[in-house]
């Protein structure tokens, strides 16, 4: 089953896998003194082995692993040892094919290595196996070891262990405290034959034939029955990936709220991706939680409705064009002003020069008139080529769609890609010089970044700021089970300076007239707890309005189990004290396995 998690992308830590190659001889059964499993798994995350021979470990082959980049087979000893820190599964690294068969009793030596998937940069935790083996068939037909039944009372409720400070915060060399950690606990069975039963889906189905279930079905549950990703503090403890060792084809096509009903065993991986997998050799049979889409509410015709929504990398070539358009339509109600982010430009991840993106937004409007709403005016300004990021030649950039026969556009010239707006005072009230504008473009805060499109809206007479953000990604953070505890999250540093920007131009407009409404909304890559949302906020100049609603409905995106806010609305003063505003979550995306985006759009209703 070809899968990103099986791609073995880095070094090992201690000694390399070179090629390696498994010879399978039907001859003497294993020296009685020689090393056991436990042994090698030892009591920390590092084996005490590591980049030693062993010779004759035995075993039970309790799985095989025939396909991608890290073919093996995982081995467990029949008879453990009494300490619950040591696992007493390891896998067995062969690079090709393996030649045992479930059941076979074997006897392996080779060499044992950490290996890290996704490379120590990563800063991931290590798996320890055993490479270039030579592999010996005691006897075929075994029963294999019992699995292990991991259960909402088995898994601690504590996440993880500080990191030893003399080891730049690295987890790697503190003994494994099972009964504490859920990390330590997940450790502890590496390699071993696990079982997970009647576990519901908190992440469906990927691209990669692989969700996420929980074995805790009372932690921090949502009301469409995911998991809530609530702050750094409260971790997700019985989160837990699911693959399979059979074909991609006959694996399900889950929805978060689905079931895997009866067992799901396995052997427990670990890959790049998300840390801790069991890699199912008998799948549960999904049973459907019935999860539909949502419809927001139609705005009043006194209401302005704001929408945001991602919709990834969209170019002309796309086949979601209908869908989105429909989305907008019918489970968005046609918001009087959309903030597109991702818009690609007219060739899409093509590489040459392009940076007009007017055939990706006007395809997108047509498809909006064709699924029944209005005719849509847009604007955007265009990036300087491959100064955005984004997937290199895409040129993604935020647009604003907003709908004429409700709400008009003021357009004031001037602003281009490297044109910074401003703030000026007519008349006692806040205008933009630019309109649509960028915001202070040259700052090294927006390098290979995003760069906000402020606008000037009037809606019944009223004028109405609005900044379109998409700020820098969480792309090269560690993953929650990362070795350095607690992991590192590097992206946000330049996401703090972006945010600092935003809420500077927000006080420009607010210093000059205090009850201006200004909405700045987006893709903040960032949840509405964190540094960058206290950032943005600042001194109350904005409020990120997702918190109105109740906790177990604050998410927009779904990763790894944990159902999180990227996603948010902010709101001036003058929106806030009216109280008079809604806010909405659209989930419509990123809890389906058919989903067009990854991302929820948002929709805030308010009377300017």
């Amino acid at each position: 089953m070809p899968s990103r998690s099986s791609a073995r992308l880095a070094a090992l830590t201690v000694a390399a896998v070179c090629s390696a190659t498994s010879a399978v001889v039907l001859t003497s059964p294993a020296h009685a003194d020689s090393v056991r499993i436990h042994d090698v798994q030892g009591t920390t995350r590092i084996s005490p082995y590591a980049g030693q021979k062993v010779t004759d470990v035995p075993g039970v082959v309790t799985a095989t692993r025939t396909y991608g980049s890290s073919r093996g087979f995982w081995i467990q000893d029949p008879t453990p040892d009494d300490d619950p820190a040591t696992s007493e599964g390891v896998f067995v690294f062969t690079s090709s094919t393996p030649k045992v068969a479930v059941g076979d009793s074997v006897t392996v030596t080779g060499t044992v290595s950490e290996y890290v998937p996704g490379g120590t940069s990563s800063g991931n935790q290590s798996v320890t196996e055993i490479t270039k083996p030579t592999v010996t068939t005691v006897s075929t037909g075994n029963a294999l070891p019992a699995p292990v039944v991991i259960g909402k009372d088995s898994v601690p409720d504590e996440y993880a262990p500080s990191g030893d400070t003399a080891a730049n915060g690295s987890i790697n060399g503190l003994a494994l405290d099972p009964s504490r950690y859920a990390l330590d606990y997940y450790e502890s069975l590496e390699g071993m034959n696990v079982q997970v039963a009647d576990a519901r889906v908190v992440t469906g189905t990927d691209p990669y034939s692989e969700l996420w279930v929980t074995v805790k079905p009372r932690e921090h549950r949502t009301h469409r029955g995911g998991t809530l990703y609530g702050s750094y503090d409260s971790q997700n403890t019985g989160r837990l990936q699911v693959q399979s060792l059979g074909a991609t084809a006959d694996f399900p096509k889950a929805n978060v709220g689905d079931t895997l009903e009866g067992a799901t065993t396995g052997p427990l991986d670990f890959n790049q991706f998300g840390g801790y997998a069991l890699v199912a050799s008998k799948l549960g049979t999904l049973k459907s939680g019935g999860l539909q889409r949502e419809t927001t509410q139609k705005q009043a015709r006194g209401e302005l409705a704001v929408a945001t929504y991602n919709v990834e990398n969209l170019d002309p070539s796309d086949a979601t064009f209908d869908q989105h358009a429909a989305a907008i339509v019918n489970n968005l109600q046609s918001p009087d002003i959309v903030s597109l982010e991702e818009i690609q430009d007219n060739n899409g991840a093509k590489d040459d020069g392009t940076v007009d993106a007017s055939q990706t937004v006007n395809k997108l409007i047509d498809a909006i008139v064709a699924a029944g709403g209005p005719k849509y005016d847009w604007r955007s300004i265009n990036p300087v080529n491959d100064q955005d990021g984004g997937e290199p030649g895409g040129n993604i950039r935020q647009v604003f769609l907003f709908n004429p026969e409700r709400v008009s556009f003021v357009d004031r010239p001037g602003g281009d890609s490297t044109t910074a707006v401003g703030v000026t005072k007519v008349n006692g009230k806040a205008q933009l010089t630019v309109s649509p504008g960028r915001i202070d473009p040259a700052n090294e805060a927006w390098k290979n970044s995003r760069k906000p499109l402020a606008g000037e809206f009037v809606f019944r007479g009223r004028t109405v700021f609005v900044i379109a953000n998409h700020l820098n990604s969480k792309g090269g953070d560690q993953g929650l089970t990362s070795q350095y505890q607690p992991p590192v999250r590097g992206s946000e540093v330049q996401r703090h300076a972006q945010a600092t920007e935003v809420n500077a131009f927000v006080k420009d407009i607010l210093s000059v007239q205090k009850n201006a409404d200004v909405i700045a909304l987006g893709d903040m890559n960032d949840f509405e707890f964190s540094g960058t949302a206290k950032i943005l906020e600042g001194d109350g100049e904005l409020w990120s309005a997702i918190k109105s609603l109740p906790k177990s409905e604050r998410y927009t995106y779904d990763y790894q189990g944990n159902e999180q806010v990227l996603d948010q609305i902010l709101i001036s003063p003058a929106i806030r004290r009216g109280c008079d505003f809604e806010y909405d979550s659209v989930h419509v995306n990123s809890e389906f396995n058919d989903q067009i985006s990854d991302h929820d759009p948002q929709v805030l209703r308010f009377r300017p």
